[in-house]
């Protein structure tokens, strides 16, 4: 059964950094593209990053550019979002989700993690 875990949430001050992994079970990175959403309260949930496994790129929200780093760890079967000056309109739940090759939607999702960013 394909699982996808995520962690690294927590709480941190405006201007601040958190790390979240994507650990993922009985699916390969090289077969899937994997994304970082989020959803914060009373609004709608945003894709923020993607890697694309079809042509090895990373595609980013304009609003995260710069300032937000994805990258995979081929040994763990771990995607990261390095997120580095964190605003207080980031707070949001974040979840890892996973589209088979050639598929338009994805397949898979973890249960997310909580990030909150304090002003």
């Amino acid at each position: 059964e394909v699982q996808l875990v995520e962690t690294g949430g927590g709480s941190v001050q405006a201007g601040g950094s958190l790390r979240l992994s994507c650990a993922a079970s009985e699916l390969s990175f090289d077969d899937y593209a994997i994304a970082w959403f989020r959803q914060a309260p009373g609004k709608e949930r945003e894709a923020v990053s993607c890697f694309d496994n079809m042509d090895q790129e990373t595609y980013d929200s304009d609003s995260v550019k710069g300032r937000f780093t994805n990258s995979r760890n081929r040994a763990k079967n771990t995607v990261n979002l390095q997120m580095d000056s964190l605003r207080p309109e980031e707070t949001a739940v974040y979840y890892c989700a996973a589209r088979r090759s050639g598929a338009n939607e994805y397949n898979y999702w973890g249960r997310g993690t909580e990030v909150t960013v304090s002003s």
